[in-house]
């Protein structure tokens, strides 16, 4: 697919509306979701593309390196524009690699540069916690404590599963996986459930319609009320 998607600009990254800790002071829920705490199965492993998904921007065509930290949430590159996850990520990340999660996380993307992509991982700062031993850089959650990893080269996403899947020995069917490319549904093939997001990214709506959709997907019935955004379950 040609890459036509324009860098997003500020004021989305204003670091005047982060907090110390580099994440955005409105994005995290203030209760535990309701998936969370539904008693219902959650996916053994969320598996994230970057370009779009995670963040808004081609790694590949709009970073000019090399980096620098403005905050904990956002660097600036040679040409002094702006970089940072989507404004939902780092809460949802910092969530999702906590103890009230057994959920593990990896990353497949078709990016060329995956070097790059490392350094603006380990560059960008979790939201603080007053948890002992977890995480404090973005890749943390993606390489320690049981993290799926990171595939990051030109390649088929199937292979990349494949080699995701031999890695942690989680099976197809209990994977989550969210991307913007509607063409990556082709790991559906294999019985990984992908949730495809939207322009505004991976958010914390996308991620409750993502983990609804995998639990129709299992065959889970829902308990009355607890029925997520995005559809029903079945039936």
């Amino acid at each position: 697919m040609a890459k036509t998607k324009k860098l997003s600009k500020a004021p989305t990254f204003d670091t005047s509306s982060t907090n110390s800790a580099g994440s955005s002071s409105s994005s995290a829920p203030t209760t535990p979701p309701s998936w969370l705490t539904d008693s219902l199965p959650l996916p053994t492993l969320i598996v994230l593309d970057l370009d779009y998904t995670l963040w808004p921007f081609y790694s590949d065509i709009h970073i000019s390196p090399p980096l620098r930290p403005l905050s904990p949430s956002v660097l600036s590159d040679r040409n002094g524009e702006h970089f940072s996850l989507y404004p939902d990520c780092p809460a949802i990340l910092r969530l999702l690699s906590s103890p009230h999660c057994s959920i593990k996380l990896a990353v497949a993307s078709k990016s060329p540069v995956g070097d790059l992509c490392r350094e603006v991982l380990k560059s960008l700062r979790l939201p603080e916690t007053e948890l002992r031993g977890q995480p404090k850089k973005v890749i943390d959650v993606f390489t320690t404590g049981g993290g799926g990893g990171l595939e990051i080269y030109e390649s088929s996403k199937l292979r990349h599963f494949e080699v995701i899947a031999r890695r942690t020995g989680v099976r197809y069917e209990d994977m989550l996986f969210f991307d913007d490319e509607r063409p990556n549904l082709e790991v559906e093939s294999v019985g990984v459930t992908m949730k495809l997001v939207g322009r505004q990214g991976l958010c914390w709506e996308e991620l409750e319609r993502g983990i609804q959709l995998w639990r129709e997907r299992k065959g889970v019935v829902p308990v009355a009320g607890a029925v997520a955004a995005g559809g029903s379950g079945r039936r």
